[in-house]
């Protein structure tokens, strides 16, 4: 919480600083409309996350039970430690800052600055520094996942928005299905997968088309909501 609050408060010193503003940029109050798109989004992030590992039971056989340890209180935590995690990268990727670039640079350069801000700190925070090939695989999606989010908040100027896009997306990844091998999760591995062996075009599905329906879907309702006047 101590991260988030002085995030909020750097934040606010530069925003007041450089232009006498304030945090209303963040476009953080809830509103009838922000809140409508915040769950088509979340919604929209959760199911293509989810897919992945629906692909994953029908091409590579796995099967997922609930964990045994489960209670509403650990739930709860690891729900809180998720948001948090992804509210201080949207206020260090996006936020002020990305609201500034727009203001000095105009939007497209901003964005592709926020992008790549976005995917080097995925280097760092996946552990593949050094290791080009996971280097590079990591960089194309959260680069491509950076854009996505950055052009959110340049369309709406509501950081809500590519926020709800990111925790819908993490926490089906990092929480509800075993993503990573470590850290608590809703459903785990009822067994070992079976060896299986399949196509290309199968392995490249299972891969990538969770991935893909993430980004299009919600660019595609990113264009269609109305663009908001820069604050």
């Amino acid at each position: 919480m101590l991260q988030l609050i002085v995030l909020l408060a750097i934040s606010w010193l530069l925003i007041w600083f450089f232009q006498k503003g304030n945090l209303s940029v963040l476009g953080l109050i809830p509103t009838k409309s922000r809140m409508k798109y915040f769950a088509v989004f979340f919604i929209v992030s959760a199911l293509a996350a989810a897919s992945a590992f629906l692909l994953r039971m029908y091409f590579a056989k796995e099967t997922y039970t609930f964990a045994n340890a489960l209670t509403t209180n650990a739930i709860l935590l690891e729900i809180w430690y998720q948001c948090r995690t992804v509210l201080t990268e949207e206020l260090l990727c996006r936020g002020v800052l990305l609201y500034m670039l727009i203001k000095k640079a105009g939007q497209t350069k901003a964005v592709i600055i926020s992008s790549v801000v976005f995917a080097v700190l995925h280097w760092i925070n996946a552990g593949v520094w050094g290791n080009i090939t996971q280097m590079m695989i990591v960089f194309g999606f959260t680069f491509a996942m950076g854009l996505l989010l950055a052009f959110a908040y340049a369309r709406t100027f509501s950081l809500l928005i590519p926020f709800a896009i990111h925790f819908g997306w993490n926490l089906v990844q990092n929480y509800i299905f075993p993503d990573t091998a470590s850290g608590n999760h809703i459903f785990i591995l009822a067994a070992p997968p079976p060896t299986v062996t399949i196509s290309y075009l199968a392995f490249f599905t299972m891969l990538l088309l969770p991935k893909m329906a993430v980004l299009v879907i919600n660019f595609i309702i990113v264009k269609q909501h109305k663009q908001v006047e820069m604050p």
